[in-house]
């Protein structure tokens, strides 16, 4: 065996496809288009997407709207859920007394709202408050920290 005998192997060579030569070629005629119709003529093209007259998948599909990645998502807390760890007779609450109680999980940034009523005097120490909390942490005779993220 040596350079002069090597061939491709059975059946991965095929023979080209040479349309439009004439009817002996068995491609010839309509050069394999068909009968009639813009898909059979020169120049026929179609607009990308388009799916014969069905809604196309790009006008389907709902759109994405704007999603701010610079927002901070906090996890609510009411007042009422301090108002049940202050009965198990715990007064400084934090980050950590809040993920004992499965109130929080690890990564969650904390901010108490005003929601239920706060009797126990409380010192409460999350990353932020709304009005009417703070307003109710201190009216019971609580205080109100903040952690800096």
């Amino acid at each position: 065996m040596d350079l002069s005998n090597l061939n491709p192997a059975e059946g991965s060579i095929k023979k080209e496809k040479r349309i439009g030569r004439g009817q002996g070629s068995g491609f010839g005629g309509t050069s394999t288009r068909g009968h009639k119709g813009a898909k059979s003529r020169s120049g026929y093209k179609t607009k990308i997407g388009f799916e014969g007259g069905q809604i196309p998948l790009q006008r389907r599909v709902p759109k994405f709207r704007f999603k701010n990645i610079n927002r901070i998502e906090y996890k609510a807390v009411n007042l009422d859920i301090l108002e049940s760890i202050a009965a198990k007779g715990i007064e400084d609450i934090t980050i950590e007394v809040l993920k004992e109680n499965g109130i929080i999980s690890n990564n969650d940034l904390v901010k108490v709202l005003g929601r239920g009523e706060l009797k126990a005097k409380l010192n409460v120490t999350v990353h932020g408050y709304s009005a009417t909390a703070k307003a109710a942490i201190e009216k019971a005779g609580g205080t109100c920290n903040t952690v800096i993220v």
